[in-house]
């Protein structure tokens, strides 16, 4: 991660999108690229390491989970979703396996799973 989020932050950030989205309305695309900034950067705080690769574009991308580093290319294993799944996943607003089986998420590699390091409870 670049710049480093502040909690106060990214946590009023995550408080307007979930409140947009109470109100049916669309959040505010600052608020949401710094919510999912912030939930990606609690991820890399949780589960440091190398090995899987998180993108939640265009907002933002991460590496966590301990295990052997890829060095160039695409990485073995790759977890890939929107910003609204990426947000209801890690902190706990829908589980792992569901937006899994309903194909919100595509997952890659044999460390692509995060349902053991998620919610994130922010």
């Amino acid at each position: 991660m670049a710049k480093k989020i502040d909690i106060v932050d990214g946590r009023s950030a995550l408080d307007a999108v979930r409140a947009a989205d109470a109100a049916g309305a669309k959040p505010a695309r600052t608020d949401l690229a710094t919510a999912v900034r912030y939930l990606l950067q609690l991820l890399d705080e949780k589960a440091p390491g190398n090995s899987v690769e998180v993108r939640v574009p265009p907002f933002g991308a991460v590496q966590v989970i301990q295990g052997p580093r890829h060095t160039r290319g695409t990485p073995p294993n790759v977890v890939e979703m929107d910003a609204a799944t990426w947000i209801a996943v890690s902190t706990g607003a829908e589980a792992w396996a569901d937006a899994a089986s309903s194909g919100r998420i595509q997952a890659s590699g044999t460390r692509a799973d995060l349902a053991g390091v998620l919610p994130l409870r922010p």
